[in-house]
């Protein structure tokens, strides 16, 4: 698997934030976690002593400052049983047991799956947590357009082509919307990601008769949400997440891809406030933000399916297909994180040229309103739509088109060919869409 983390990398596509939030380093910090909240939730019920597990906790969080664990040496001594739980918690226990802690005091009635599933879950909601922020953010930005631009006229365009006047501000709503959107429901998921308990087979067996108590407090400590039943083979959780992040990194490749078609010298109709040169053309000033969100993005939807292909978890433990999820939901988190980030750098600094979008509703002579000057002509005569289609093809502009100007004055052909007088209801579902957000326009 090519991962997105690294130095070189994760800042071009906007990933150095999340790149520590989901480091090695944070993986084992957050397999520590969950093996402290453990204990103090076994505590609860008389199977720790109180004061072993502020020991325990105490020595966890020794181990989770920087240079505590090898984790090179850790990474090593995890290929043996096939993940890093299994030498982690040999390290603690040894750790404990000088303090004069028992070994049955770490790893209460657990497996290793329900500690690494856990701790992705932690890692999850804090990631999780800087995505939905990113994505706010570029759909503020997109809100903040909207509404400055809600009224200035631009061509639509459909299939690659001109097909119609719209404003800028209605694309820039359907920048923001999609956002929200996606915001929303990662939101949510993120909210409900559950605690895993399950111990060896599902059945808790270790510490019945104090199991389900134990689930509960171990999701209150860590701050979860409970578990029904443990989920150790039925991976709706994880799944709900990569398709939550999934859509995500679809709302942020429209604007992004918008952005870069708009950018274009052709059409020039918009441009970021600090575009990246080239090596070697010193005149190009490209959308490098959208460029690597886009990037970012498109590597999503793989992993997506890597997760969604990995739900089938057969009998208590599956072979290869929980292990497939670890680096998968990981790097999910860094590309849509990291795409939401460079849109919001992007959407937060583009220049909307207004006078240029001006000049591409006239690059057809006035076609694109055909439409509107057929319905007109057609309160004249039947073969409206067969006149106005002849004039188009043989380039004569509209309103000189003499099977036109026969039924039609020049004043109401002005007026018909007047982009800003054929915006339908651009303007009012801005104002919908405005009205619809919780804040409205971001300023």
């Amino acid at each position: 698997m090519t991962h997105t983390r690294g130095d070189l990398f994760d800042p071009v596509f906007g990933a150095d934030e999340l790149a520590a939030t989901l480091s090695d380093g944070a993986w084992v910090s957050a397999l520590l976690s969950v093996e402290a909240a453990l204990t103090r939730a076994a505590s609860t019920f008389g199977l720790v002593s109180p004061e072993h597990a502020m020991t325990v906790t105490a020595v966890t969080s020794r181990l989770a400052e920087p240079g505590g664990v090898d984790i090179a040496d850790l990474g090593r001594r995890s290929s043996a049983g096939g993940n890093p739980v299994i030498p982690l918690v040999r390290t603690l226990r040894s750790e404990c047991e000088a303090e004069g802690v028992p070994a049955s005091a770490v790893h209460v009635g657990a497996t290793s799956q329900d500690v690494m599933d856990t701790a992705l879950m932690l890692l999850a909601r804090s990631a999780g947590r800087i995505v939905i922020d990113d994505l706010r953010a570029a759909a503020d930005a997109a809100a903040d357009l909207a509404r400055d631009h809600r009224e200035t006229p631009m061509i639509a365009r459909t299939l690659g082509q001109q097909a119609l006047p719209t404003t800028f501000g209605a694309l820039a709503a359907s920048w923001f919307t999609g956002l929200d959107a996606a915001a929303v429901s990662l939101e949510q998921t993120v909210a409900a990601l559950p605690v895993q308990f399950g111990g060896a087979a599902g059945t808790l067996a270790a510490v019945h008769p104090h199991g389900l108590a134990i689930a509960d407090a171990l999701a209150d400590e860590l701050g979860l949400a409970r578990q029904v039943v443990p989920w150790h083979t039925v991976r709706i959780p994880i799944a709900t997440l990569a398709a939550a992040l999934g859509v995500a990194a679809g709302a942020v490749s429209k604007p992004a891809t918008d952005i870069t078609l708009l950018a274009s010298t052709e059409f020039g109709e918009v441009a970021e406030d600090t575009p990246g040169g080239s090596s070697a053309m010193p005149h190009k000033q490209n959308p490098v933000a959208a460029i690597t969100a886009r990037a970012a993005a498109r590597r999503v939807p793989g992993l997506v399916s890597t997760a969604l292909s990995s739900m089938d978890h057969e009998s208590a433990r599956a072979t290869g297909a929980w292990h497939a999820e670890w680096e998968t939901v990981t790097d999910l988190l860094l590309l849509a994180g990291g795409a939401a980030h460079r849109l919001s750098s992007s959407v937060g600094g583009l220049r909307v040229d207004a006078d240029a979008m001006s000049r591409n509703l006239t690059l057809t002579g006035g076609l694109i309103l055909a439409e509107r000057v057929t319905a007109a002509l057609s309160e004249y005569t039947e073969s409206a739509h067969d006149i106005v289609t002849a004039a188009a093809a043989s380039s004569v502009p509209l309103d000189q088109a003499p099977a036109i100007t026969e039924h039609l004055p020049p004043s109401t052909l002005r007026d018909l060919l007047d982009p800003s007088h054929y915006l339908g209801h651009a303007v009012d579902l801005v104002d919908r869409a405005l009205a619809a957000r919780p804040t409205g326009g971001h300023r």
